[in-house]
Order: structure tokens, then C-alpha cells, then sequence
């Protein structure tokens, strides 16, 4: 593996930095105390193309892979965490699933349009009482002939509240278990949705959060990606690269906690020398420091492997596990070095440490990403492209 960057990958790297320092950072606070999805931001982002990331370039994708969509999410997460759910609800989700499984018809349809940002891409597949065990959703799609009737609930749904266009995991088959799950190009504006933004959150404030409830919603037949019943295979193939921008995410976030912390530990003076100068401080960037490395290599060698089409499941998977248990780690570390400055609004550690939670449970929790990497070290399940 090429540690080396190309010189078209540090240009992109540097217009995602510039982009966040200038469109993202001046709002961070007022979005965060306002709960609120900053639309203009949405559409700069569609506008320079970040979210055509292995996307056909005939279907209006930037012909670029997962390793410059990692270098992008990287610096945007930097800034503020809340906007790195943005590529996976436009590209890393609904386009490259429909790419994958969708029609020519579909393919043309509706990828153009996420790409673009015209249409706000969600996924929804979580339910109030239906988290990891996927097979297990109850949500309901009944074939009525002509159409489909859907009855059910999608809960912490990203994008919830804005998205117009999305896909949907549901049943349809309600006692065939994985076997029985449909996804559909949702339509959100058909009669008989409601949709309920979460406020009660503890981080990624700046991120729309949704509950969706469906009461006889007719469903077109049009709609179904690829063949009924074969959703729960293209829901695994979804979270394996949408996972990646998970994990690209806590490298951002690592990257910023260890930049605030050097910077403070060099700033802050106590008993007549800076902070930094004491080694109990210096273990504690040493720790933040060795870790964002280590991330750094696992979410880059991931994004390289499924650019050349080689297994990966693992190292998605360790590079998701290991990105929550440093970042959670390293915001740790923070709130303590800033010592009583960290439990304050003034500095950004709270946010740090807030936003630091979901990356343990989105995309899968600690404990199934744990399953995961383990079956595939022990040979009991395959590690796949």
C-alpha cells in the first residue's frame, strides 16, 4: 500500500479544509445551540461534487473513490462532526446501493439526482424496537396488487425531517426473517407519512434526527430496488461502505481533539511553565497522538482495499470499532486536560465528548462490529469484497 498521497488527492484534501474553515466553522455554534440543518451548506457541498464518490461518472459521480471520499469526510468531520452524515445519506447510501442493485432506468433516475443534492437522500431500516438484529424489523409492506401498503415506524432516522427521496428496509415478507426484507426508493411525498424530528439528543445536534411513522401509504411497485425479498443482502452491502464513513468521521474528530488539546497544552500555564511541559499531560497527547495515527492507517487501508475490490469486511469493521473506542478515548482525555475550562461552553470539548458517543452505536454497535471482525479472524464467516 502507497502511504504516499497523489498531488490531485492533496488538492482535495486542501479544498475540503478550506471549505469547512470558511462555510462550516463560522455557524458551528449557532447550529449546535439551535439544533438546526443548514440547507446552504448542503448544496455548496453537492455544488464542489463531494457527493459523487464511486459514483459512475455517466450518472454524474466526480470519478473518484472511497479513499478521496475518506480525505474529504475527514476534514469536514474536523470541523463539525454533524455534516459527515451528509456523503452517506447521498452517495455511500442511496446512490451506490441503487448503483449496485437498481435498474437502468432507476440508475439514471434518481442517482443524478442525490448526486446534485435535488434530492435529500436518507436510509431508514432502524425501528424503536429493532437496532442490530436488522432481520427482525417490523415495519410492513403488504403487495395489494397494484402497490404496495405500507404500515409501520422508522425511528433516529438521519435526515428524517428533510429528506424527499430515500431508501427503505421493510418486510414483505413478515415470517421469512432476513428472507423477507424489501428496500424501496422511497418517495417521501406520499399521503400518510409523518415525520417527528428528535430533539432529545445528546450530540451530532446539527444533524436532522427522525422518527417516520407510515399509515397506509401506498407504495408504486416502481419503487422496489431490485428484487422483493432480497433487501436484507443489499442492506449488508450498504452499511459495508456507509461504515467507512463512519469510521472516516472519528478520524476527523480524533484529528480535531488532538489539535485542541496540543494547542491548549501549549497555551495553558501552571506553576510557571506550560501544561505540555509535565509528563502526565504528555502521556495523554502521546495516547491521543499514537491513536489518531493507528486510525488514520486502518480507515485509509480500508478505503484503499475497496477501491481495488479486495476483501474488506474486516477492515471496515476494525477501522469502525477502533474509531469509536479512540475518539471516545481521546474526548476523554480532552475534558480532563482542559481540566475545569472543559466542562465549559467556551471551549469545544463538550461537543467533542457528545459527539464522540454515536460513533458506538451508529452503523452497527461496538459489540456487533466486534462479532464481525472476530468471525472473520477465526474463519467462521467470509471476509468479503
Amino acid at each position: 500500500m502507497d502511504f504516499a498521497l497523489t498531488e490531485e488527492q492533496k488538492i482535495l484534501q486542501d479544498m475540503a479544509k478550506s471549505f469547512a474553515e470558511n462555510e462550516i466553522k463560522p455557524h458551528v455554534e449557532e447550529d449546535e445551540k439551535n439544533q438546526h440543518w443548514r440547507k446552504e451548506i448542503f448544496d455548496k457541498m453537492a455544488e464542489l461534487g463531494f457527493f459523487g464518490f464511486c459514483i459512475d461518472e455517466k450518472y454524474g459521480g466526480n470519478g473518484m473513490g472511497f479513499l478521496e471520499g475518506v480525505l474529504v469526510i475527514e476534514q469536514i468531520a474536523k470541523v463539525h462532526t454533524s455534516w459527515r452524515m451528509a456523503f452517506n445519506m447521498q452517495c455511500w447510501g442511496p446512490s451506490l446501493t441503487i448503483q449496485k442493485f437498481g435498474t437502468e432506468e432507476q440508475k439514471q433516475h434518481y442517482i443524478p439526482k442525490f448526486v446534485s443534492g435535488e434530492y435529500i437522500g436518507s436510509f431508514a431500516m432502524t425501528e424503536t424496537d429493532v437496532g442490530s438484529d436488522v432481520a427482525g424489523m417490523k415495519c410492513l409492506a403488504e403487495d395489494k396488487g397494484d402497490y404496495y401498503l405500507l404500515n409501520g415506524n422508522k425511528m433516529w432516522i438521519t435526515n428524517g425531517t428533510v429528506s424527499n427521496h430515500g431508501l427503505l428496509y421493510v418486510k414483505t415478507n413478515k415470517d421469512a426473517g432476513a428472507k423477507g426484507i424489501t428496500c424501496f426508493i422511497m418517495d417521501y411525498s406520499l399521503p400518510g407519512i409523518t415525520r417527528k424530528k428528535l430533539h432529545e439528543k445528546v450530540g451530532l445536534l446539527a444533524s436532522d434526527t427522525a422518527e417516520i411513522t407510515f399509515e397506509d401509504v401506498k407504495v408504486p411497485k416502481k419503487l422496489v430496488l431490485g428484487t422483493v425479498n432480497q433487501g436484507f443482502q443489499m442492506c449488508m452491502t450498504q452499511l459495508n461502505a456507509t461504515r467507512l464513513g463512519c469510521s472516516a468521521g472519528a478520524l476527523g474528530l480524533s484529528g480535531a481533539i488532538l489539535e485542541a488539546s496540543v494547542k491548549y497544552a501549549n497555551e495553558r500555564s501552571q506553576f510557571g511553565q506550560p501544561i505540555g511541559k509535565y509528563q502526565l499531560i504528555q502521556q495523554q497527547i502521546a495516547e491521543m497522538k499514537m491513536g489518531h495515527e493507528a486510525l488514520s492507517y486502518l480507515v485509509y487501508k480500508a478505503a484503499w482495499l475497496k477501491d481495488k475490490g479486495l476483501p474488506n469486511v474486516m477492515e471496515t469493521s476494525m477501522s469502525k470499532l477502533y474509531g469509536a473506542k479512540e475518539v471516545v478515548h481521546a474526548a476523554n482525555e480532552c475534558m480532563k486536560l482542559f481540566g475545569s475550562f472543559g466542562y465549559s461552553e467556551e471551549y469545544p470539548c463538550g461537543r467533542f465528548l457528545r459527539d464522540s458517543k454515536q460513533f458506538e452505536t451508529l452503523e452497527g454497535t461496538s459489540n456487533m462490529h466486534t462479532m464481525i471482525v472476530a468471525n472473520a479472524a477465526l474463519g467462521f464467516a467470509p471476509n468479503r469484497a
